[in-house]
């Protein structure tokens, strides 16, 4: 796709490809210090749909254009790679695929200068656009996404500050793998339609439709912890306030987790805490878990995708989130500790 035309996926019926993908990232640990008394805050477990889009356009490959004098490729030629995000074409600032788009056709041709982000470092190129001769277009030949709709599943809500965060995981391109970088987003009401059940090899997702004309929250955090905001409508939040548990309260053994799998309706499903793992600032894999409420193994096969962001419970207290499913054995996934999440979330 060049980049005057669009790239912009759905994660599959439900949550986006995030549930098995990981993006290791560097984290100051909740420090149980900071806090007179433990957070306290509203297991949610309601599927929303969430809407995200980037801070600037995402480069997920490039493709030669046809011009009068043969095939060309002006954004391999000038250096572009996979998964750069531009922010500027000469002075201008850019964030969506019209706003590129728009430019090029502008300039003509003429030489510009374009700025992007790769690996966190800013790099500065020089491109030169293509007169495409199929519909006399100029075109850079790099195909660029600038945003991503899914489903997924609010985690916690915090009623003091209006806070909440979701999917245990952050929003990563579906091509690049990479964070999405966030330039706004929101999450809007969903229903679970139906759901393609989980078997080893084949993961299942939950199947939604969310009303893109109301708006339940927006979001300003994309992180490898979840996706975090402030919430616009309280009155869609239900349940009871219990404590986050601190990391070294939390045990194997038995625990539950709050799932949307049908219509609007949250309910609780047995799982078990098969493993703790030792801490670490570079992986959010935290736990490992195990479906065995036999409801949900018949349902969905165990943890399926839309899923991501389940709240866990142990011992009444909400210690994290489903964010991950085993490829090859549904019935098991991963878990991130929830102190991880409201650090991120800026509690």
């Amino acid at each position: 796709m060049d980049l005057n035309e669009e790239a912009r996926p759905f994660w599959g019926a439900a949550v986006l490809r995030g549930l098995g993908l990981l993006l290791a990232a560097v984290l100051t640990m909740w420090p149980a210090a900071a806090y007179a008394a433990a957070p306290t805050v509203i297991p949610v477990g309601r599927a929303v749909g969430i809407k995200l889009f980037s801070d600037g356009v995402v480069v997920v490959g490039t493709s030669d254009i046809a011009t009068d004098r043969g095939n060309v490729n002006p954004a391999k030629a000038c250096g572009l790679k996979e998964g750069d995000i531009i922010t500027h074409i000469n002075a201008t600032e850019v964030d969506s695929i019209e706003e590129v788009s728009a430019l090029l056709q502008e300039l003509e041709g003429e030489t510009m200068s374009i700025r992007a982000i790769r690996d966190d470092k800013q790099v500065q190129l020089t491109a030169t656009a293509a007169l495409c001769s199929a519909d006399g277009s100029y075109k850079l030949g790099a195909w660029i996404r600038d945003s991503m709709a899914g489903i997924g599943t609010v985690t916690f809500y915090c009623p003091d500050t209006g806070a909440f965060g979701a999917l245990g995981h952050g929003i990563n391109d579906v091509d690049t793998a990479l964070l999405m970088p966030l330039e706004s987003g929101s999450i809007l009401p969903a229903t679970v339609a139906g759901v393609e059940k989980g078997q080893a090899g084949d993961p299942g997702q939950l199947k939604g439709v969310f009303d893109t004309g109301s708006t339940l929250g927006l979001l300003h955090a994309n992180t490898s912890g979840g996706v975090f905001g402030v919430m616009a409508d309280s009155g869609w939040v239900e349940g009871t306030p219990v404590e986050a548990a601190q990391r070294d309260e939390v045990e194997t053994g038995e625990a539950v987790i709050l799932c949307n799998i049908s219509g609007e309706q949250v309910d609780e499903y047995a799982v078990r805490i098969e493993k703790v793992f030792p801490e670490s600032a570079a992986d959010c894999r935290d736990y490992l878990i195990k479906v065995t409420d036999p409801r949900l193994l018949e349902t969905t096969g165990g943890i399926v995708q839309g899923m991501s962001g389940s709240p866990i419970l142990q011992n009444g207290k909400i210690v994290g989130a489903v964010t991950h499913v085993l490829i090859d054995d549904p019935t098991s996934g991963y878990g991130i500790w929830v102190g991880r999440m409201l650090q991120q979330c800026e509690y």
